[in-house]
């Protein structure tokens, strides 16, 4: 670790933010792929198999943006106490964050098994979907702790530098539900048939294996978590949820709105503009990959430099940062620009006609946007390796609620306003489908703008010398709270 820590504190920059980014990068595509590959065996029951797992996604990612609170909260705090050379409250702090992690997880998860049945019907489950879909989401809810203690393990990794190891635990998670999949589905070998149930015993056994895994290494040399670290103080659990809390927000914005524009879309757009918009964000969220796992490593670095008092190695390591994920997603969208059909039929091969042209028209303005993600992503990290995560919320609050959301609405008809999900939307101007996806790249580009305006601003007001001071202060106070006292 201490290899590490010199690199991130003292290396070269690029080099050190592109070798932590990679392994991030990679365990996102693999979590991409197990989507597909789920998909893949469910589709082989039936398309009702398909659209009562389909049918959970939403409600699945609130639960895990409840999740992300002890997440971000250990990966940003660990990060700031090795770079302040405090390796045994790093420890301690991996130790609270899986602590909360199985609190949430258990109290979220058990909410969600006993109201399945109501939940799947508020988003909308039919009569024929909403049994399958109540019963997946009941067994996934009982693995919420398991996938909520990993990942809380797993963001120590981050935090510590060490992405390799959050790599391979994702892989195990992945490997062992995708692999487990077709045996309880259908019955293969010596286990019974059991359908969606055994889709879904199949995720939480992936949950499980991560776990297992990312205690092993944990507990070993990797890491070398031992009993010593096991004192729990308020004040770490405090630091923690002031930390976390905010980015749980932040997924929620952004969950809430995504369920409200896709009712905007099927008002404005009906089946083709539905098509295209599911179409675009699929191919949106693989090509923001790269930015998200560059956000994601510059966030450690920034915690470290923060927390080894180098603040300038703070402001550079955004700074670059910036420059990598920019580009990287100027190149992707430039590709997206120019050959939108193929990209299109990557997904859908038989995609023609109304859903063809508007996809094309989707992604095409989608790719202009794509700079401004790789910006936003890298100047948040900077303020979230600063502890100063309520940024990011206020940034996504305002760039869906102000911008995304009013906007998209003006692609409804003008005659009379109308309800989604009990939210009321004024009557729109009739703009069509362009409006909507106007609103998605032009919210990504003002977001860019608003950002970057303000980190320029906190950045000449002392962001990264207050926050170097402000872990000084608080390491010190953690170390005296774990202090047996006689």
């Amino acid at each position: 670790m201490s290899d590490r820590r010199e690199a991130i504190v003292e290396g070269s920059i690029p080099r050190t933010l592109v070798g932590l980014a990679l392994p991030l990068v990679a365990q996102n595509v693999v979590r991409v792929a197990q989507q597909v590959i789920d998909t893949f065996w469910l589709g082989r029951l039936g398309e009702t198999a398909v659209a009562a797992v389909g049918l959970t996604i939403p409600v699945l990612g609130v639960c895990f943006a409840l999740l992300v609170t002890p997440f971000v909260g250990t990966q940003i705090l660990v990060s700031q106490r090795v770079g302040a050379d405090d390796d045994a409250g790093a420890h301690r702090m991996v130790v609270h964050g899986f602590v909360l992690a199985l609190l949430v997880g258990a109290l979220v998860g058990g909410a969600v098994f006993l109201g399945a049945g109501p939940v799947v019907r508020l988003v909308g489950a039919g009569p024929d979907v909403a049994p399958l879909a109540a019963l997946y989401l009941a067994v996934v809810a009982l693995g919420l702790p398991l996938a909520g203690a990993s990942d809380a393990v797993e963001a120590g990794f981050v935090g510590r530098g060490d992405s390799r190891a959050s790599l391979w635990i994702n892989v195990a998670t992945v490997a062992v539900n995708v692999v487990l999949d077709p045996f309880l589905i259908f019955g293969w070998w010596v286990f019974p048939r059991l359908g969606v149930r055994g889709a879904a015993l199949a995720t939480v056994g992936g949950y499980a294996a991560g776990l297992c895994l990312a205690l092993a290494l944990a507990l070993g040399p990797r890491m070398n978590l031992a009993r010593r670290h096991l004192t729990l103080t308020a004040a770490d659990f405090r630091d923690l949820l002031s930390v976390g809390a905010p980015i749980t927000g932040r997924q929620v914005v952004s969950q809430s709105v995504r369920v409200l524009l896709v009712g905007v879309v099927a008002l404005a757009g009906g089946a083709a503009g539905l098509a295209a918009y599911t179409i675009g964000a699929r191919v949106a969220s693989v090509a923001v990959l790269p930015s998200r796992g560059l956000g994601q490593a510059a966030q450690s670095m920034v915690g470290q430099n923060v927390g080894a008092d180098r603040p300038d190695r703070a402001r550079r390591t955004t700074r670059v940062g910036v420059a990598v994920a920019a580009g990287a997603l100027a190149v992707l969208g430039a590709v997206q620009w120019l050959v939108p059909v193929p990209v299109a039929r990557v997904f859908v091969p038989s995609l023609a006609g109304d859903g063809l042209a508007l996809t094309v028209q989707y992604l095409t303005i989608l790719a202009y946007g794509y700079p401004a993600i790789g910006v936003v992503d890298a100047l948040l990290a900077g303020f979230n390796g600063a502890s100063r995560t309520r940024t990011s919320f206020v940034a996504d609050l305002l760039k869906y609620w102000t911008v995304r959301l009013p906007v998209a609405a003006l692609a409804l008809p003008a005659t009379a306003s109308v309800s989604l999900l009990g939210v009321t939307v004024a009557p729109g101007l009739d703009l069509g489908m362009p409006a909507v996806f106007w609103a998605v790249t032009g919210s990504n580009v003002v977001a860019a703008v608003g950002v970057g305006a303000y980190y320029a601003y906190a950045v000449r007001g002392g962001l990264f010398v207050d926050a170097a001071a402000d872990v000084a202060t608080a390491a010190d106070e953690s170390e005296a709270a774990a202090e047996p006292t006689d």
